[in-house]
């Protein structure tokens, strides 16, 4: 039986705490009630406040220590805690079990597997491990998840298969007064005959020589060579090479972490050939040759190496995670156009960093501040990749479930001029269908793929607010 005494105290206590939040100009978050560093916050419900509490902590005022081996989720890298039934093993009691995620094991999942320790990566591939996962970094001209198939195909320069009409150049040379013509059609390695190259005009400072492939291609390489024109050697010593998806914005060829372009050593007479590789490859539509230093004249002949990006790269063979989960993707190439606070608190703001596959957490998805069909969220996936693919997830905003029913998505090679995924019988914008829960993946094919990269999701339609957790499929080719 409860003492009178101490019935007197609580009820003294209660009706003191009530005045003090009534007399504060009814906020009742003025004075905050809400213990072991809970946030107090009005308007929510019928109740004058609520407490949100740190995690450990519950109770009307975050006054009681949440109990169960559980409530401080003691699984890392996004492990899952499950309760058991106790059981004992010799002095060993277990009281629950931690499921890792794939690529991790460990009591508490915190060992990070090395999945390069098999040494995966073929033909001096550097393997990076990831979480749960890993990349090969290829060297020209290998391709692939594990760098085994090469790139090496001869493209149709010298056999034919890119036609006179693919080929253009800055000028051309006219000899003996206008009756040779060394016109681009010419320039194909090993051309025979009188007249069997490309020479760019005399009086052309700036001559260059562009192939169009007519899609996009991976080139892996270029083969040069001169040729003799009325009994002289002529040819490129040095040149650059510059590549365009659209024919319009060029991109001077640079190795990776050089602020120069690349000077390629061309050929030394007029008939032996030169090979020089790219490392890395060029990816583009439209290759042009920058002659630099020529000697008598800017004279070429050459082929082009490289293959096709679906050749190796088909959906099927085509469909790895591109690193939102694993986290290959950094939080610096993800932004979004806002990011939601729950109750306006700093500590529950959904930032697009955490748009990310299967992400635990009390918030643990990207949402924006606003629910419309303008907000995005944007990945930058550093350079130009295949992406064949996407995997949608909702999440949970303190027990209100939320997700992106229906989606749109954008993409751009520059972050300025973008395209949307269209719908291959109709043209239009193509809608995709996204969840219908909180956790459940939801699994969408680009068909057909496209090349980017940059990549933004418009969410078009939402079950009580736009929220978005999601991986990327696709491949480097």
């Amino acid at each position: 039986m409860k003492r009178p005494g101490n019935i007197l105290t609580a009820t003294f206590t209660a009706f003191t705490l009530l005045l003090c939040l009534c007399s504060v100009r009814g906020d009742y978050c003025e004075v905050n009630v809400c213990h072991n560093g809970g946030t107090c916050v009005t308007g929510i419900g019928e109740d004058p406040f609520i407490c949100i509490c740190t995690d450990g902590f519950g109770g009307d005022s975050c006054n009681l220590t949440e109990i169960g081996p559980c409530s401080l989720n003691p699984c890392k890298n996004d492990g899952s805690c499950k309760i058991i039934t106790p059981t004992r093993r010799g002095d060993v009691f277990n009281e629950y079990v931690c499921k890792c995620q794939p690529g991790f094991e460990g009591v508490h999942c915190q060992i990070n597997v090395n999945d390069c320790a098999n040494q995966p990566c073929k033909n001096r591939g550097i393997c990076r491990d990831l979480d749960g996962d890993y990349t090969c970094q290829c060297p020209s001209p290998y391709v692939g998840k594990q760098c085994q198939l090469s790139c090496i195909s001869l493209l149709g320069m010298e056999g034919g298969a890119i036609v006179e009409s693919q080929i253009s150049a800055s000028s051309l040379h006219y000899g003996i007064l206008g009756l040779q013509r060394w016109g681009p059609e010419l320039a194909r390695l090993n051309n025979q005959g009188i007249v069997n190259a490309w020479t760019s005009a005399a009086h052309d400072r700036n001559p260059w020589i562009e192939i169009n492939m007519q899609k996009k291609m991976r080139l892996t390489g270029i083969i040069s060579q001169g040729a003799s024109r009325m009994g002289t050697s002529e040819y490129i010593k040095a040149f650059k090479m510059a590549s365009s998806f659209d024919g319009n914005a060029y991109v001077t060829y640079r190795e990776d972490g050089q602020r120069r372009d690349k000077v390629f050593i061309g050929n030394t007479d007029n008939d032996s050939t030169k090979t020089n590789l790219f490392d890395p490859p060029i990816v583009a539509q439209y290759i042009r040759i920058i002659p630099v230093v020529c000697r008598r004249a800017c004279t070429l002949r050459m082929e082009l190496v490289g293959c096709e990006l679906n050749v190796y790269s088909n959906t099927a063979g085509c469909s790895e995670p591109l690193g939102m989960k694993s986290r290959l993707v950094s939080d610096g190439q993800l932004s979004a156009s806002s990011s939601f606070r729950t109750w306006g608190i700093d500590t529950f703001t959904w930032h697009p960093q955490f748009a990310r596959l299967d992400k635990q957490g009390k918030t643990n998805a990207w949402s924006p501040a606003h629910n419309n069909r303008s907000e995005w969220i944007q990945v930058d996936l550093e350079k130009t990749k295949r992406l064949t693919g996407i995997i949608t997830q909702g999440a949970k905003d303190f027990g209100v479930v939320q997700f992106v029913t229906l989606f749109k998505v954008a993409y751009s090679n520059d972050g300025e001029s973008w395209s949307m995924a269209k719908e291959e019988n109709t043209g239009n914008d193509k809608l995709f269908q996204g969840n219908i829960d909180n956790n459940t993946h939801k699994k969408n094919l680009f068909e057909p793929p496209f090349y980017a990269r940059y990549v933004r999701v418009v969410p078009w339609e939402w079950h009580e607010r736009v929220t978005l957790r999601m991986e990327l499929l696709g491949c480097d080719d």
